[in-house]
């Protein structure tokens, strides 16, 4: 049986962590898992933020970084993070956006670790994720 401090250490797949992303843009998807996967990580894709959540509340330990769009059809990144973090508060999460910038969340109750601005270039996200998470 494992200790409550090591039930919140994020799980890693073979040795990789695991990084859900989540976009209604199935390009940027394929992007992200394109990037990040030959540098060890394991990318979960999600093109709905309702299963991302259904995916964290399931097993609110499995992912050490979320990587979400702010703009998506049934909910925004910022409800998605509020509501991942409701479960998951460890959960580190880069907020992605073509169409808003950090004001979007200045004085919100529950901020992301990291922003960046759509287009972003592949270099700049590999950066990202290895300051949030490391490897």
């Amino acid at each position: 049986m494992s200790s409550p401090a090591a039930s919140r250490v994020p799980q890693e797949v073979q040795g990789r962590p695991v990084v859900f992303a989540v976009d209604d843009e199935v390009m940027i998807l394929e992007l992200i898992a394109m990037v990040l996967a030959p540098h060890g990580y394991q990318v979960v894709t999600f093109d709905d933020p309702v299963r991302a959540l259904e995916a964290v509340r399931a097993e609110p330990n499995r992912a050490a970084l979320m990587i979400t769009d702010y703009a998506m059809h049934s909910m925004n990144g910022m409800e998605l993070i509020e509501q991942c973090r409701a479960v998951a508060p460890d959960l580190k999460v880069l907020l992605i956006s073509g169409t808003v910038n950090e004001a979007v969340y200045a004085g919100a109750p529950v901020q992301p670790d990291g922003f960046l601005a759509k287009p972003f270039p592949t270099h700049q996200l590999l950066a990202k994720v290895r300051e949030l998470i490391g490897r």
